[in-house]
């Protein structure tokens, strides 16, 4: 049994502008690791001593030339294994580059010695010690690659760094994959790959008879049960260390019967045939892919298999189906319900049956034993939860299975292997921090439907100054707290970075698709230039530009005095934010690495990401910004943004031109050119979209019956003059 406990996923790459419109149609394929897997490992043994991987060790033994792997000695003796997690598994990190750890296994395959020895993310990590990232990576020395194994590579506890949760969880997949990969590879701690140098082939017996009664099926092991009355889960739950378990027993009488699950293999024709029936499994058939395959579970008692989570998350969190280091939760598009079993004598009170499809990506094996893992949760708190689990295992039938004679096979390196299960693995890795974000994912879906409405229907909106500014200013509250500070989804130049990188490198959706959100808001941002240009973006979905209005609104409020900046000057001061975009992009054709340590020029890492929990060169910076924005709305956003200028460049691409003028706007009338918060309107009445971040003040202007000239005139002719309009249309 073990503890199941929740992961929060942060933080990731972006797609690109217009580009990745046309990119998203594309069907990306995978960069293989490295082809040169000894060279690596030897140019980091040469760095690394080997008393620094692992205490005691005094030099590293000759490569192996049929595996990237190098001995570790002491004394001359053997004492380990030394490796580089990305000869074995893909390690792309955020900024679309390997994250290489070294690594050293023992033959108990329990590891070492872990040690960060390169990365190249400085999109997260400048602004974490890097010294914070190397320690929580040497943590992983220790970790028993065994029980891994077991539990389908989930038997750790992960420790996320805040703003390097994609880089966190990267480089404990490598550590964990690339671990087990050595170990099956070496035979170490009893693990094996099943390959011929352990043991016989096992294949799938397809003139296997099956029984025709549910009894004998039971009986014979085709198909599988576990039974818990109320009394072992009781148990189950007082052995927890937390004495809180203990206190909430389920009432009722030990021997109730608390679940009773039933399930077998039903993707082989005959079992599914003598289960499901003849109908039922053509049906199956039909449904399944090439190389799928599927269970059926069936259940009765006081607990649940299903639940209901799955009715608003579309998981399925009380099972999942283990085999090996190879995890498979169960999706609603993967489910199916099933009246009734077939087979005579099958128990008639099973109040669920379903069918669950293992798609074949996920590398499963019918021909080897696994299990299906029951997670039983128990309210501790109000909030709180604890969990156990429970296994149901499974193994075909010997007269399902043939057994060949061992052929020696030799290990090869990732770089010949089976690239599907690598690609397999990584889309793994993305699915599942999407699946641990639905609820944030699904948050920012609505902000965004919002906001598309509010764009739509604005002459709605804005036919009153209050509501307006409300909705402006809840709404750029929840962009600041919920995108920015909890969500840690703050767009930069630095993207863009990481995008041309990618393409020099070799493109890969799986880096791209780490960060639900961030990947969200450049699918917006490139959707919106179309319609309304940037200023969807930066002037409602960017936290730092919501940070600066908010302030510059509670200045406002307490009688701060702002400062006019005279056209002439605005003009001049604006193109400064252009000079910073095209000096990065040049120095980015030299070293990217060298554009992102000067695009330190943004400050969203300290305000948003980090929350000023940074040095104090950077802390001050960001303050000073802010507190020039007190007196000047949105100063940075206006002269020194670089990321607002990338999106200026293709905003005037916009296909629509929603923003509503007079004849009369700019000549004579002056009065949306003067309350333009950020001077985006010039003297002759003209909106400039490399500018407008789309506030909407100008609209509420255009249909203001106190302030708009055209509009009173308007009325002045109709009779029906506002008072307080009759001293403007006097003048």
């Amino acid at each position: 049994m073990q503890d199941i406990r929740d992961l929060s996923c942060k933080r990731l790459p972006w797609q690109a502008l217009l580009s990745a419109i046309a990119a998203l149609f594309l069907v990306a394929t995978s960069a293989g690791p490295s082809t040169a897997q000894s060279a690596l490992l030897k140019r980091y043994l040469g760095e690394v001593p080997a008393g620094e991987l692992v205490a005691g060790a005094d030099a590293y033994g000759p490569l192996r030339t049929d595996l990237p792997v190098a001995p570790i000695l002491k004394g001359g003796q053997p004492m380990g294994w030394a490796f580089i997690t990305s000869d074995f598994v893909g390690t792309t990190g955020y900024s679309g580059k390997p994250i290489h750890v070294l690594a050293a296994i023992g033959d108990d395959a329990v590891l070492k010695g872990v040690k960060l020895v390169k990365h190249s993310e400085p999109i997260v990590l400048i602004g974490i010690p890097d010294a914070k990232v190397k320690t929580l990576t040497a943590s992983y020395a220790g970790l028993d690659l065994k029980k891994e194994a077991e539990a389908g590579g989930s038997a750790h506890d992960l420790n996320i760094i805040s703003g390097a949760t994609v880089t966190v969880m990267v480089i404990d997949d490598s550590i964990v994959r690339s671990g087990l990969k050595v170990a099956r590879a070496l035979g170490l701690g009893g693990l094996s790959k099943n390959t011929a140098d352990s043991g016989p082939t096992i294949k799938i017996n397809p003139d296997a008879k099956v029984a025709e009664d549910w009894l004998s099926l039971v009986g014979n092991g085709t198909v599988r049960r576990l039974s818990l009355d109320v009394g072992q889960v009781n148990q189950a739950f007082a052995a927890m260390p937390d004495k809180r378990a203990a206190e909430r027993a389920i009432l009722g009488p030990p021997d109730a019967v608390f679940i009773d699950m039933y399930t077998s293999l039903i993707s082989l024709p005959a079992i599914g045939r003598a289960v499901l029936g003849p109908q039922e499994q053509k049906n199956l058939t039909q449904w399944l892919r090439p190389g799928d395959h599927a269970i059926v579970v069936g259940g009765r008692g006081k607990f649940s298999f299903k639940g209901s989570g799955y009715v608003r998350g579309g998981l399925f969190d009380r099972i999942q189906l283990i085999q090996n280091d190879i995890s498979v939760r169960f999706r609603d598009k993967d489910h199916r319900r099933l009246g009734q079993i077939a087979s005579p004598g099958a128990p008639q009170a099973l109040s669920e049956i379903d069918l669950f499809r293992i798609p074949a990506a996920s590398g499963f094996d019918p021909a080897k034993p696994w299990r299906l893992q029951l997670l039983v949760q128990r309210d501790v708190g109000p909030t709180e939860r604890l969990y156990t689990t429970f296994d149901l295992n499974y193994e075909l039938p010997d007269a399902f299975l043939v057994r060949s004679a061992p052929q020696h096979t030799p290990t090869r390196p990732v770089d010949t292997a089976d690239q599907d299960a690598e690609r397999a693995a990584k889309a793994a890795l993305w699915q599942r921090i999407w699946r641990d974000r639905a609820v944030e994912i699904g948050l920012l879906l609505f902000m965004l439907m919002v906001l598309s409405g509010a764009f739509f229907f604005q002459m709605v909106l804005t036919r009153s100054a209050e509501r307006t500014f409300w909705f402006r200013m809840a709404f750029l509250t929840v962009t600041l707290v919920f995108i920015g500070w909890y969500g840690n989804a703050q767009l930069s130049i630095v993207n863009l970075m990481a995008l041309l990188g990618s393409f020099q490198t070799g493109f890969t959706w799986e880096t791209f698709l780490l960060d639900p959100m961030v990947f969200l808001l450049w699918f917006s941002v490139a959707a919106a230039l179309i319609l309304w240009g940037r200023g969807a973006y930066c002037g409602w979905l960017c936290p730092f530009g919501a940070l600066q209005e908010i302030t510059n609104r509670i200045a406002r409020y307490l009688g701060v005095k702002q400062w006019e900046v005279p056209w002439t000057l605005n003009e001049r001061l604006s193109a400064i934010k252009y000079l910073i975009f095209l000096g990065l992009a040049g120095v980015a054709l030299a070293s990217i690495d060298r554009a992102e340590q000067i695009a330190e020029v943004e400050p969203f890492k300290t305000a948003i990401v980090l929350k000023f929990d940074r040095a104090w060169p950077f802390v001050l910076y960001a303050l000073v910004l802010l507190g020039i924005g007190l007196f000047v709305e949105r100063f940075y956003c206006r002269y020194l943004c670089p990321l607002g200028a990338a999106l200026a460049i293709p905003a005037r691409l916009r296909t629509f031109d929603w923003l509503k003028r007079y004849r009369d706007c700019g000549n004579p009338c002056k009065v949306c050119a003067n309350e333009c918060p950020v001077d985006a309107i010039n003297p002759i009445g003209e909106i400039s979209p490399n500018e407008c971040i789309n506030c909407m003040n100008c609209q509420v202007l255009y249909q203001s019956k106190t302030k708009c000239p055209a509009v009173i005139k308007k009325l002045k002719r109709q009779g029906v003059l506002p008072k307080t309009a009759q001293a403007i249309a006097a003048e």
